[in-house]
């Protein structure tokens, strides 16, 4: 059974680098208080360090 986690898009795309926004779009979220529900994986753990002003980790 693969671990589930909730992320949640807290800050603005606006002024951010071209990369972070993919990076961003690439999880899934869209809007700001967007959640999502992923895999716990070493990929996504490594955009969330990326993006970690932007993103916030439910539990």
């Amino acid at each position: 059974m693969n671990k589930k986690i909730k992320i949640k898009k807290v800050g603005s795309l606006i002024r951010q680098p071209q990369n972070q926004i993919r990076i961003v779009k690439g999880l899934g979220l869209r809007k700001t208080n967007s959640v999502r529900e992923i895999e716990d994986t070493p990929s996504v753990r490594g955009m969330l360090s990326k993006v970690a002003h932007l993103v916030k980790v439910l539990d």
